[in-house]
C-alpha cells in the first residue's frame, strides 16, 4: 500500500515516446529536478540488460498474456524514499504507476533461478543527478541501414552533454568498469532494494 505521495504526475501526463525508454526516464528525472529538486537525491535511473542484450520482463504493455517481453535493454526510475519505502516508475508496464518496488520485482522481474543463463538480468543503478549530467543520445541506434527511423523519435531535440552526443552504450553495458552508477545482479538488486523476507 502506497503511503508516500508520488513524485511524478500520472502516467498519461508524463513525457513519453514508445521505444525510447532511456529518454523517457531522463525526462522523468528532469521533471523532478524542476518541480521537487529536494527529492532528486532519492531518485535513480535503472538500466536493465545483460552481456547478450536479451532480457525478459513480464507485465509489459506490449506483451502477450503471461509471456515476458524480451528486450535488449529497458530503463525504469527508482524512488528510494527517506522513509524506507521504494517505488518503481515504468511507463511501459501494466503494473501501477508508481509501483511498490517489491511488487515490481515479484511481478515484472521475478527471479533468475529458472531463467536460462543467457537471459539473466543485470541492473545498472545511476543517481538521477549523475544521469541528468552525463547521459547523451543522438538516437542513431534507432535508425536502420537506409538511415530511416525504426520508430518515430521524440519531438524534442536530442539530449547531449558538453562532452558527448552519444554514450548510450556506456549505460546499457553491464561491465562494472564502464559508464556510471553501480551494476547489480538481479539477486543483489533485490537484496539491496527489496524488503527482506
Amino acid at each position: 500500500m502506497q503511503e508516500t505521495a508520488p513524485v511524478l504526475p500520472g502516467r498519461s501526463h508524463c513525457c513519453y515516446t514508445s521505444c525510447y525508454c532511456e529518454e523517457n526516464v531522463w525526462k522523468l528525472c528532469d521533471y523532478i529536478r524542476e518541480q521537487t529538486p529536494h527529492l532528486l537525491e532519492e531518485i535513480y535511473a535503472v538500466y536493465l540488460s545483460n552481456e547478450n542484450r536479451m532480457i525478459p520482463i513480464w507485465k509489459q504493455k506490449c506483451g502477450k498474456g503471461e509471456e515476458p517481453v524480451i528486450w535488449d535493454y529497458h530503463v525504469i526510475l527508482l524512488h528510494d524514499c527517506r522513509n524506507g519505502q521504494r517505488f518503481i516508475y515504468d511507463l511501459d508496464t501494466e503494473l501501477p504507476f508508481p509501483c511498490p518496488c517489491d511488487f515490481y520485482i515479484k511481478e515484472a522481474l521475478r527471479s533468475d533461478h529458472n531463467v536460462h543463463k543467457d537471459f539473466r538480468r543485470k541492473l545498472r543503478v545511476i543517481k538521477a543527478e549523475e544521469y541528468l549530467r552525463t547521459f547523451a543520445s543522438n538516437r542513431s541506434h534507432m535508425k536502420d541501414g537506409n538511415n530511416e527511423w525504426k520508430k518515430p523519435p521524440p519531438p524534442y531535440p536530442c539530449i547531449k552533454t558538453p562532452e558527448s552526443s552519444m554514450n548510450l552504450d556506456d549505460f546499457i553495458s553491464m561491465a562494472p568498469g564502464v559508464g556510471f552508477g553501480t551494476v547489480y545482479t538481479l539477486e543483489a538488486f533485490t537484496k539491496r532494494f527489496g524488503t527482506p523476507v
